[in-house]
């Protein structure tokens, strides 16, 4: 038993927030179903490299992102503009009393009105199960002027005032190679909304329409600084902030060219900070700056590793992936590839329930690699599931 064991997900999402919700929950147990199309470009699916022996008998293989992505789920073909697409995606919501599969919550990531025009929007399908929850996941939202134009992490985060005051003074914004708007809002907001809408189904008995905007989540982001300019404080700008280079808090560079994070906001870890650095409890931050360029990362690492100061290294990817706390945590398991009986390595889910922890059951297939088990078990005829996948 899984924590979410008992929860049907129906995944139209691509790319990375939707799937990466849906991964969350698959871990914990719940049973997903992505569906695809064959013409349907996903820059996951082609993002190199692919695993070496995951090839099937064609000699396709997957890529080690749809594999991450893909995990513990199973994945159809549906050709969402024809009537016998349609019909399964009836057919796979209708309640199992009923005969269909009983799958009551749908994440899609189309633009606003997609579903719908299509024949299979929220109240469409409310119709086929009162049950069901459909979380609409977008950058820009159902409503307002701008729902209907399409955009990408860096723009949310763009548009939500955050980068205004991110970065450095001369060079202005920096990119970070992380999907903050993807994941920290899109994905885990959408599994936060499912969550709520879940506990409420269970009192009214019926499932809302959940409208997850990206840009909104990132608004938040702005933190205490956006909160105080608010309030009346003055509007936080670049290296002008205690969290944005204008204090202690901040990137150092070492002797070896390397770098030291450092967090010492509070007085007792900022007495710690100087005393490992050999400075006066009210060194200056270009005091701090110089002191660390006259030892190595290594050697800075040795000193703060007896020290509660907040300051830590800036880790490579092979030096996060050897780190003792990481394996510790078990956050990148290796996972079986189905069908192949080969292993890989992937990003771990960092869900934490002692009763029902998450599993790594397998992960992803080659996209609708289900397409036929899964719609005869609805009651479709060869030639249907045939029409059905073109």
């Amino acid at each position: 038993m899984g924590a979410l064991t008992g929860l049907k997900i129906l995944d139209f999402s691509t790319l990375l927030p939707g799937p990466y919700a849906t991964l969350v929950m698959a871990d914990m147990g719940a049973e997903v179903i992505s569906v695809a199309a064959p013409d349907r470009t996903d820059l996951v699916t082609e993002w190199p490299p692919l695993i070496k022996g995951s090839e099937d008998e064609n000699g396709k293989g997957i890529t080690a992102a749809a594999a991450w992505l893909g995990r513990n789920k199973k994945s159809i073909f549906v050709n969402l503009k024809t009537p016998e697409g349609i019909e399964a995606i009836r057919r796979l919501v209708m309640p199992e009393e009923d005969g269909g599969g009983g799958f009551d919550i749908i994440l899609e990531q189309f633009r606003p009105g997609v579903m719908d025009r299509l024949g299979i929007g929220y109240e469409a399908l409310s119709e086929v199960n009162p049950a069901l929850i459909f979380c609409s996941l977008t950058g820009y939202g159902q409503t307002g002027p701008m729902a209907m134009k399409a955009g990408h992490d860096i723009n949310y985060m763009s548009r939500s005032g955050n980068m205004n005051q991110a970065g450095r003074k001369e060079t202005g914004p920096i990119l970070t190679n992380m999907q903050v708007a993807d994941v920290a809002v899109g994905s885990m907001n959408s599994v936060v909304s499912i969550f709520a809408a879940v506990n409420y189904r269970n009192n009214p008995g019926e499932g809302p329409h959940l409208d997850v905007e990206m840009t909104d989540g990132t608004i938040p982001f702005n933190g205490m600084d956006g909160a105080s300019w608010l309030g009346g404080g003055e509007a936080p700008e670049r290296e002008s902030q205690m969290l944005n280079g204008g204090g202690a808090y901040d990137f150092y560079e070492t002797a070896d060219g390397r770098h030291m994070s450092v967090g010492s906001l509070e007085p007792k870890f900022f007495a710690d900070l100087c005393r490992g650095l050999e400075l006066d409890a009210k060194a200056d931050k270009t005091q701090i700056r110089q002191r660390f360029r006259e030892k190595t990362l290594s050697e800075w690492c040795e000193i703060f590793s007896g020290l509660d100061a907040c300051a830590e290294p800036v880790l490579t990817m092979e030096e996060m992936r050897d780190d003792e706390q990481v394996k510790a945590r078990g956050m990148l398991p290796m996972v079986e590839i189905p069908e192949r009986g080969i292993y890989v390595q992937q990003l771990g889910n960092p869900m934490k329930l002692s009763k029902c922890p998450v599993e790594y059951r397998h992960a992803g297939y080659p996209a609708g690699r289900h397409t036929e088990e899964i719609l005869k078990k609805l009651g479709f005829s060869d030639k249907e599931i045939d029409m059905i996948r073109k």
